[in-house]
C-alpha cells in the first residue's frame, strides 16, 4: 500500500524516544468554536502528501469523523488522582466530608457512611490526609484515551478526554509529542495540527513551539473579536499567524475589516473561503471538502497554496 494509505513499518510503538530534527509544524485555531476549522484541516490533510495529522481538540474531537481512522494503537490517559472510600473500613466520622471544599463528599444511609462524586472531586488529597481511619485509597484517575492511527490521508494522532475529565492541556501534549515522533519516523515534511479554540490552556498547549498558526475566523462581531484574542496569544509566544477568513461572502464588508485588523496585529492574510452547501454534504459524507470539490474547495486549494508559501518564507 502507499504511504497515504497506511503508516510506514518504521512507525515506533507509543513512547518510543524517537531521535530527530523537529519537523514543522502547522496549528490551525479558532478563537471561537464553529468557524470551518477542522473541514479547513481535513481539507489540507488531503492535499498534502507527506503530512501527519494531529487532532488537538481533545475536548471535542471530531476529525476523525471526516478522517475514518483505523486505530493501530490506543492508550489511556492517567493524569491527577482521585479519592475513593473504603466502606469496610469507614468508621463514618464525617471529617471527609468537613474538610471537602468541593463539596464531593455525600453522606449515604445504607450502609450508613459516605462516598465520593468522582465526578465533583478535584484529587486534591485533604481528606486522605485528614481521614482518621485511613479509609480513603487515592489511586491514579484515568482521564482519557489517545491513538495513533492510520488514515486515508495519512498517520493520525487524536484522543478522546473522558467525560468532567481535566488537564486536556497534558493530553494535548502527549498528542502533539506522538505526531512528532511518527513525523519522524515516516520523514514527513509537516505535521498538520487541528487545536481546539479559544486562548485557554489546550491552546496553549497546541502552539506553544510551532513555527507557525492558522487563524481560521469568520466575518462577525464575534469573530472579529475572537480572532483578535487568539492572535494576541500568538504575538505573545512569538509565533508567526496567518488567517483566513471563512463564509467570506455572507459580509463582506465585515471580512475586509477583519483582515484590516490581523494586519494590524502583523498576520498574514492567507485568502478567503466563501459559503457554499458542499461543506455540509462533506461533513454528511464523512469526506473533505477538496474530495467533493466545488467553489469552497477551489478556496480551500487556494488557500493552502498561500499557507505553504508562507511557511516557506
Amino acid at each position: 500500500m502507499s504511504g497515504r494509505d497506511s503508516l510506514s513499518t518504521s512507525l515506533p510503538i507509543a513512547g518510543a524516544q524517537a531521535m530527530h530534527a523537529r519537523v514543522p509544524e502547522l496549528v490551525v485555531i479558532s478563537g471561537k468554536g464553529g468557524t470551518g476549522k477542522t473541514s479547513v484541516v481535513a481539507s489540507f490533510a488531503e492535499l498534502a502528501h507527506d503530512v501527519v495529522v494531529a487532532d488537538c481538540d481533545v475536548d471535542a474531537a471530531d476529525l476523525h469523523l471526516v478522517l475514518a481512522p483505523e486505530i493501530l494503537e490506543s492508550h489511556l490517559f492517567v493524569s491527577g488522582h482521585e479519592a475513593v472510600i473504603r466502606q469496610a473500613d469507614c468508621d463514618s466520622s464525617g471529617t471527609c466530608k468537613a474538610v471537602c471544599r468541593f463539596d464531593a463528599v455525600m453522606e449515604i444511609e445504607r450502609p450508613r457512611g459516605f462516598v465520593i462524586d468522582p465526578l465533583a472531586c478535584e484529587g486534591c488529597g485533604v481528606c486522605v490526609e485528614l481521614c482518621p481511619s485511613r479509609a480513603i485509597d487515592f489511586p491514579e484517575r484515568t482521564c482519557g484515551e489517545w491513538f495513533l492511527s492510520t488514515t486515508r490521508m495519512g498517520p493520525l494522532v487524536h484522543a478522546r478526554l473522558g467525560i468532567a475529565a481535566e488537564n486536556s492541556g497534558k493530553l494535548v501534549s502527549i498528542v502533539r509529542n506522538e505526531a512528532r515522533n511518527a513525523a519522524a519516523a515516516n520523514g514527513s515534511s509537516m505535521i498538520l495540527v487541528d487545536g481546539p479554540p479559544g486562548i485557554g490552556c489546550p491552546v496553549i498547549a497546541a502552539v506553544t513551539g510551532a513555527a507557525g498558526v492558522l487563524v481560521v475566523t469568520e466575518p462577525t462581531v464575534s469573530g472579529a473579536h475572537d480572532m483578535e484574542r487568539v492572535l494576541e496569544l500568538a504575538a505573545h509566544f512569538q509565533i508567526p499567524a496567518a488567517v483566513c477568513v471563512n463564509r467570506w461572502d455572507i459580509n463582506p464588508e465585515g471580512a475586509e475589516s477583519i483582515e484590516a485588523r490581523a494586519r494590524n496585529h502583523g498576520a498574514a492574510i492567507v485568502g478567503r473561503i466563501r459559503y457554499d452547501a458542499v461543506v455540509t454534504r462533506a461533513q454528511v459524507a464523512g469526506r473533505a471538502v477538496v474530495e467533493l470539490g466545488g467553489g469552497a474547495a477551489d478556496d480551500i486549494r487556494t488557500v493552502w497554496d498561500h499557507v505553504q508559501r508562507w511557511m516557506e518564507g
